[in-house]
């Protein structure tokens, strides 16, 4: 069996913000990071390959960040690039270690064999998900059932279409959440807002809510915000403060759903 990709010197697995927070919410962050484990070298790839959309979900770190210190929610973060391992696909099915993303060949990735491809899960993926899995059940031994939201960002356009919607509300089959959000977005910011756009929530490949927050029966969506609008640390800033109240109502409403 391969060693794990993951020494000590590379930054954790995940990340805890505001572990302590009060708010009914937790929110976390699949694609937060492009660090890579320095065993992996890059993955093969020039960091301006990992710093592209391909690499993490740009800004949403810093939107999401915020938002758990304005909400005063508890935050996990994934640590490490979803070219490595995506933290939001289920380990060895589709997309979780992908050899090509967006055009990319991710030269470390090619033929990896599965006992690699299980040590990237032990050390990268699974521990993000197990402190997921104890935050909730910290909420369940204080005897709440907190709303999930994930956050995430997009690029503006993809394969060459454009994607108009700044922000996004994508779920499956559970109301009490998306409802309030996509009508608290709609009504507060005039933007034009995607309802399972710009990818469907309904499409079978996302990991983490259904894993942790559907089985679990607790309101859940995720969020897709463009990136072009939160591209620099300000900008990511500044729609954190936008969507903070626009969310703490949202999470409201569906609790009492």
């Amino acid at each position: 069996m391969p060693d794990s990709p993951l020494q000590p010197d590379d930054p954790p697995a995940f990340a805890r913000h505001n572990e302590n927070g009060r708010f009914p919410l937790l929110l976390t962050c699949d694609h937060a990071s492009n660090a890579v484990p320095a065993s992996l070298a890059n993955l093969g790839l020039p960091g301006s390959e990992l710093g592209r959309h391909i690499g993490w979900d740009i800004g949403a770190l810093d939107v999401a960040l915020r938002l758990s210190d304005l909400l005063d929610a508890p935050l996990l973060a994934s640590g490490h690039s979803r070219l490595a391992i995506d933290c939001n696909r289920t380990p060895g099915g589709p997309g979780s270690i992908p050899e090509v993303s967006d055009g990319t060949s991710v030269p470390a990735n090619l033929g990896l064999s599965p006992g690699a491809a299980k040590a990237r899960a032990d050390s990268l993926f699974w521990p993000y998900h197990r402190a997921i899995a104890a935050t909730l059940d910290g909420f369940a031994a204080r005897g709440v059932a907190p709303a999930v939201l994930a956050i995430h960002s997009c690029t503006a356009t993809m394969a060459g279409h454009a994607r108009p919607w700044q922000v996004g509300v994508v779920w499956k089959s559970d109301p009490r959440l998306p409802r309030p959000l996509l009508a608290e977005l709609r009504a507060s910011l005039g933007f034009f807002v995607g309802d399972n756009e710009p990818y469907s929530g309904r499409a079978g490949t996302g990991y983490s809510l259904t894993a942790h927050a559907q089985s679990r029966g607790l309101p859940h969506a995720s969020i897709e915000i463009r990136q072009d609008l939160i591209g620099t640390k300000s900008s990511a800033l500044a729609w954190a403060e936008r969507l903070a109240p626009l969310f703490a109502r949202a999470v409201e409403a569906s609790l009492r759903a």
